[in-house]
């Protein structure tokens, strides 16, 4: 009888946990939410949506104006969710409850770096209503900005879209743009947002008169810059093709740093030789890198034959080989990129810049060196102007396939 009852007992017991299991399995919905960080006293809203692939797995789009960021590593377990954020280094990582989401942003490469994280299911909308919607102020068109940081200045160039209270955007400064920008005009303010996965932006802005407009940046935990625009159709930035550049008496980029699988590959190895080569400097934490690696991958496809190589340098949080070459691995899979990485160093820039000793410095990741066939250098451009900056885009694209096709077609002895 003893006996029996141990085993009634245990039954019990196993038939209670089993129902506490059953009662903590949640289900993630599929459909739209909307999502915040809590980040310097600020909330940092963004706009995400769960999907179904074809194999039934969950993948998620991060939703920046038009942009749509898909991730398609999230899993599930019990009431929990953790959500590898593309080919960054980060998570998120929350628990399910309902029609809500609770937990934490992590950047896995920065110590005890986690921000506060939650998401309501079903939410469209990025940021709150203004009260005063009688009389919207329009922040439309295109501003020379000036970024200050203690007793630094950043110049920029502000490109804005209003429709109703609705605001698009973005700015594009000398080392890269700040990617798809999205929010809205409410009581006065002009509130935009992004999170690309790894970095988390928060603007805001009011008018001082018709053609200044003054206002705050947030990015990540810490950093804070003040900002003034005025409103400017022509206005412009350095040229980016001038900020790095060989010092005297260098004509070529002589590199030997080792490859993914730690084979040393050298500008004189057989394989670029009679070739024209880009350089790109990038790192796979860098969102602008993202941008351009999603653009290199493909135009590479498609002109590899004509004459052309890439070489990736990666220059990735960690020293550590194992990791940088783990994570460049990882980006190389997930973009279905065919050309050439190596691993340069650190994202230090002043690190990066011992590395390449024949430059004048490093100002930026991404930096995209052109050689010609003769192995000189042709050209250095510094930053990048991705798909947020519309125009822009299509202006670099432009140059960048005319300089290519003066390369692949110019006399050895000339240069650009």
């Amino acid at each position: 009888m003893k006996r029996i009852a141990a085993v009634l007992i245990s039954a019990s017991l196993l038939a209670g946990c089993s129902s506490r299991s059953e009662k903590s399995v949640q289900t993630l919905k599929t459909g739209i939410w909307r999502a915040s960080l809590a980040l310097q006293n600020q909330s940092l809203p963004f706009n995400f949506e769960v999907v179904k692939d074809q194999a039934g797995l969950y993948n998620i789009l991060i939703r920046n104006a038009e942009e749509r960021l898909r991730l398609d590593e999230v899993k599930t377990s019990g009431d929990s969710v953790d959500i590898t954020l593309h080919i960054f280094d980060a998570n998120i990582k929350a628990r399910i409850k309902g029609d809500t989401l609770e937990g934490v942003f992590v950047k896995n490469y920065e110590k005890d770096y986690k921000v506060p994280f939650m998401a309501v299911f079903g939410q469209s909308y990025r940021f709150e209503k203004g009260t005063q919607q009688d009389s919207v102020p329009d922040f439309s068109g295109r501003y020379a900005v000036d970024f200050v940081h203690d007793a630094d200045t950043t110049v920029a160039v502000g490109i804005f879209k209003q429709t109703g209270d609705l605001v698009t955007g973005t700015f594009l400064t000398p080392t890269g743009d700040y990617r798809y920008l999205e929010g809205n005009v409410a009581n006065g303010i002009m509130q935009l947002s992004t999170f690309d996965g790894n970095h988390a932006f928060i603007f805001t802005a009011t008018k001082q008169g018709n053609n200044t407009i003054n206002g705050h940046y947030y990015s990540g935990k810490t950093w804070h810059e003040s900002w003034t625009g005025v409103k400017d159709d022509n206005a412009t930035l350095p040229d980016a093709e001038s900020l790095t550049f060989l010092k005297p008496g260098y004509e070529r980029m002589d590199i030997a740093f080792p490859n993914v699988n730690g084979d040393t590959v050298r500008l004189t190895d057989e394989k670029y030789k009679n070739k024209v080569v880009i350089l790109q400097l990038f790192g796979t934490w860098c969102p602008n890198c993202m941008d351009e690696t999603m653009y290199l991958s493909p135009w590479f496809d498609q002109n590899h034959q004509r004459g052309v190589e890439i070489i990736g340098l990666a220059f990735e949080r960690k020293p550590d080989f194992a990791y940088a070459s783990g994570r460049v691995k990882k980006m190389i899979e997930k973009l279905g990129v065919k050309y050439d990485f190596v691993i340069a160093g650190t994202n230090d820039k002043a690190e990066a810049s011992t590395h390449l000793p024949m430059l004048n410095r490093v100002v930026a990741f991404p930096t995209t060196i052109f050689i010609g066939k003769d192995g000189k250098v042709k050209k250095i451009h510094t930053g990048f102007s991705g798909p947020g900056t519309g125009p822009y885009y299509e202006q670099f694209i432009q140059h960048f396939n005319e300089t290519v096709g003066e390369l692949l077609n110019e006399n050895p002895a000339s240069s650009l």
